[in-house]
């Protein structure tokens, strides 16, 4: 399975959704907790394409976007084989 690493803020409702959708579907992430860090604020923002909002979830190098996208993608069955390739 593909490393999933998930940015975070500890005010962020659609962070919890975020990841309790990841905890059903028993994958691991790993979480960067970007509260008050404006740095990684800022190179968050470079990372995700212009992004400023959390979550930011990126599966291997890939960068999927917020918990919207990330629901999107598994209602449409696209989840699971990105985890897995």
């Amino acid at each position: 399975m593909k490393p999933v690493k998930i940015y975070t803020t500890t005010y962020c409702g659609y962070c919890v959704r975020a990841k309790d959708l990841l905890k059903r579907k028993g994958v691991d992430y790993e979480e960067v907790d970007v509260t008050g860090d404006d740095s990684m604020r800022s190179k968050l923002v470079e990372m995700s394409g212009g992004q400023r909002t959390v979550p930011q979830i990126f599966i291997g190098d890939t960068h999927v976007g917020g918990y919207s996208d990330l629901s999107r993608l598994d209602s449409e069955g696209k989840l699971d084989p990105m985890l897995q390739a």
